[in-house]
């Protein structure tokens, strides 16, 4: 099979500043480990290394110091806006090793539950699975369509590749479609709560009249036994 391609270049110099010096030229550092190799601290062109996360490519060719390796992305750190790659992990593999790696679960049409006036709910946008490395499937697209107002739609139920198996348990909930919630349900409690905050302060009302009329009356009957 022919691979996606990536050009490289190792680097001597490690630490966070040093990192930021080599973002700033337009380069995401990164490290390659795995087959009992040394770990190597590498730095890749971020344009043509956000291209292929784009397109959901995870097995590439990485050439590195006049060499090439089979890598496969295993995980990429973005900045707190989540846009832009600020390092990814690199695994050396054989394109006869079986991995596991997390796919993106895409769900498509528009539930039957939706149509009845449901809201769909995506639990898990991903998902582990286990296959050999060249047949990790770029996304996982399943059908929602025939999902009712109220049902779901679990693990067991997505049509894998072959080859492809799930590590989550069969019975995993992967999305529902529930009954909206009606604004006057939400808007009732805090009503009943604003009822009771202002019926409070009556109440603290009546009882101090009450104890001022019972001292009113107290007041005669101790100067009548003066």
């Amino acid at each position: 099979m022919e691979l996606a391609h990536l050009k490289g270049e190792s680097r001597t110099v490690a630490g966070s500043k040093a990192a930021a010096r080599l973002r700033k030229t337009g380069k995401v550092p990164g490290i390659v480990y795995g087959h009992g190799e040394t770990p190597l601290p590498v730095a890749l062109p971020q344009h043509d290394l956000e291209l292929l996360l784009q397109h959901g490519t995870m097995l590439l060719e990485l050439d590195l110091d006049g060499g090439r390796q089979r890598v496969l992305v295993k995980d990429v750190q973005y900045d707190h806006l989540g846009t832009t790659p600020i390092h990814v992990d690199l695994a050396r593999v054989s394109l006869d090793e079986r991995v596991r790696v997390s796919v993106a679960v895409e769900l498509r049409g528009t539930p039957k539950g939706v149509k009845e006036g449901g809201v769909l709910d995506q639990v898990i946008s991903d998902l582990e699975v286990e296959c050999l490395v060249t047949e990790i499937p770029e996304r996982l697209r399943v059908d929602v369509s025939e999902v009712g107002l109220g049902g779901m739609l679990k693990v067991g139920d997505i049509p894998l590749p072959a080859g492809v198996r799930a590590v989550a348990s069969p019975e995993l909930v992967v999305c529902t479609v529930r009954q909206p919630v009606e604004e006057e349900e939400v808007a009732a409690p805090a009503a009943a709560a604003e009822g009771a905050a202002a019926a409070e302060p009556e109440v603290i009302g009546r009882k101090e009249k009450a104890e001022a009329e019972e001292e009113a009356e107290e007041k005669p009957k101790e100067k009548e036994k003066k």
